[in-house]
């Protein structure tokens, strides 16, 4: 599998790729491996947990924990489609993935990340509504509205993943089959290919700077409106609770929209190669992990169905 040095690669070659993922020797894959491993569960139930009682508890049967749900089942997705690999490989003397599995790979990561980029704007929308214009929240955020809401950001997602996939393996790979990441992601792609790739780079920072610089916008729109009304809000308590609850999404927003900036929509911010991979450590597995336990540590509703949940656990 490994390619000829004179810059081009033999049929079989083409066929497949090398991750070939962080530098070190069997100490350090088997330390990352036993990291990514614990981080990778620690995501896996806390996400689990939060679809489950979304699910089981009635009382969160409203539009903001239908959209958590979502986001719950977007981030055990998103990682799920980068970490098991990124396992196996740790373990693995060749780090070989097939041209039609790193395509898969990288589709659905780029769907998943961009639906997910939506959905963290359609929150912030639903709080927007919930808080300044409680009257006709209900009509508003009627469930099918929400089902459009987040169907419409799988949607925006599938247009972007099909677009960026199609730019990105239509160029012919004949430098190297090595790609030097975890997981097949767009720039250390563009790395191998034999041709010039300035079409490609205008369009994925064009489309990843358009879609972050949009969402963005619709977050600080509405909570600029949100902020503005809870500071008119006499009661203490009731201003804590609001506060509380846009906190949880601003900080999740904060983290996600931080990193994917930094390494997709800003060109030269990463230096290197070694500094994407950590990055992107960050919004693969990092991030999904915590944001169940931002949403749940913060939420007292949640708190409240996690407390119910395990007593009636302990009543069976």
């Amino acid at each position: 599998m490994s390619p000829h040095r004179n810059g081009n690669l033999s049929v079989l070659s083409l066929q497949a790729f090398v991750l070939e993922g962080f530098a070190g020797g069997l100490q350090t894959q088997a330390l990352l491996f036993a990291l990514f491993l614990a981080l990778y569960v620690v995501a896996v139930l806390g996400n689990l947990t939060m679809i489950m009682v979304i699910t089981l508890d009635a009382r969160l049967h409203s539009p903001m924990y239908f959209f958590l749900k979502n986001l719950s089942f977007l981030d055990l997705c998103y990682s799920s489609v980068i970490i098991p690999k990124a396992l196996a490989n740790f373990l693995s003397s060749s780090k070989v993935i097939t041209f039609e599995e790193c395509a898969t790979q990288f589709f659905f990561f780029s769907l998943m990340g961009t639906t997910e980029a939506f959905l963290l704007a359609v929150m912030a929308y639903d709080h927007f509504m919930a808080v300044c214009s409680p009257l006709h929240y209900p009509i508003t955020m009627c469930p099918s509205a929400c089902a459009r809401l987040v169907l419409g950001s799988y949607c925006a997602g599938c247009f972007n993943s099909i677009l960026q996939t199609s730019f990105t393996f239509s160029l012919p790979f004949c430098s190297s089959n090595h790609i030097d990441h975890f997981f097949c992601d767009v720039i250390p792609l563009l790395q191998i290919t034999c041709t010039n790739t300035a079409k490609n780079k205008l369009v994925m920072f064009g489309l990843c700077g358009l879609i972050i610089v949009g969402t963005t916008l619709v977050v600080l729109i509405s909570y600029g409106y949100i902020t503005v009304t809870i500071l008119k809000t006499k009661s203490g308590a009731g201003r804590h609770r609001l506060f509380s609850t846009c906190g949880s999404h601003m900080t999740a927003v904060f983290l996600f929209y931080g990193t994917v900036f930094v390494m997709y929509a800003q060109p030269g911010a990463v230096e290197s190669m070694e500094q994407g991979k950590v990055v992107s450590v960050f919004y693969t597995l990092v991030i999904p992990m915590l944001n169940p336990l931002i949403y749940s540590l913060r939420n007292k509703d949640v708190k409240d169905a996690l407390r119910r949940l395990g007593q009636k656990l302990k009543a069976t």
